[in-house]
């Protein structure tokens, strides 16, 4: 790091955690992001404000004003621009010494299986379920840590997958089969913090994966009610049959 670095990242750099050491690791890292909607668009921020060294930022969909309501890296002036490349210029305005890619597109294929090979830690937020599925079967395949996200109403999910690590659950032990998810939040509504409480702690995790700190949190899904503030841990174990990551699948 150069003395801008070291004083930019100087509060990360105090941390006994953290250090010169992790905050090089930081700074050589890259995160995937896959869904700039409510949850990715808090995340992104951090992410980029702590240093990453490079962050990609996909997604298909354009601001619309409903999103304002609750996906605050956007302003009125984003509305009908696609949120991937608005994203892209806001988090470059706010830390211009990393790299930041934008995929206008719905990752799919082996499209989805390359940017996900190239990543260090991927980021689900996303919200629809076919698409978590793709991501959790590339997460797999590559062995790639993966953070999932989710937000409807008052209620939140956060789960950490470590297919790196033996006898890590996948995202396919827990939600298997069909579920008609798609745009939850324009059936049943969201309210407006959720996203922020739960896109936020996708980017500790992820910083945490980085950096090899904190207490593990994969092989649990915790819940968060937001009426209440509360969160419960639920514990999550390796399905044998799983279709994706079992000793049959893979």
């Amino acid at each position: 790091m150069d003395d801008k670095q070291l004083l930019r990242y100087s509060r990360h750099i105090l941390l006994d955690e953290i250090g010169i050491e992790g905050q090089e690791k930081l700074l050589q890292s890259h995160i995937l992001i896959i869904g700039c909607g409510g949850l990715g668009a808090a995340a992104a921020p951090y992410l980029a404000a702590a240093g990453i060294g490079r962050l990609t930022v996909a997604d298909f969909d354009t601001v619309d004003e409903t999103n304002l309501q609750r996906q605050i890296a956007y302003t009125e002036s984003d509305i009908g621009k696609n949120k991937a490349q608005a994203l892209q210029g806001r988090l470059k305005t706010a830390n211009s010494g990393i790299r930041i890619d934008a995929v206008a597109e719905r990752l799919d294929g082996e499209r989805l299986s390359a940017l996900v090979g190239e990543a260090d830690v991927v980021l689900d937020c996303c919200d629809n379920f076919a698409t978590r599925q793709a991501v959790n079967q590339a997460c797999v395949q590559h062995r790639v840590p993966l953070v999932s996200g989710a937000a409807v109403r008052f209620d939140g999910q956060l789960a950490v997958y470590r297919p790196d690590l033996p006898d890590s659950p996948c995202y396919a032990c827990l939600f298997d089969g069909d579920h008609a998810d798609d745009g939850v939040c324009a059936l049943f509504g969201v309210f407006s913090p959720l996203v922020g409480i739960i896109g936020t702690a996708q980017a500790a995790e992820a910083l945490k994966i980085l950096l090899g700190i904190g207490t593990p949190q994969h092989g649990q899904l915790k819940i968060y009610q937001a009426l209440d503030g509360s969160w419960q841990t639920f514990a999550l174990e390796k399905n044998p049959e799983c279709r994706v990551c079992s000793a049959k699948a893979v």
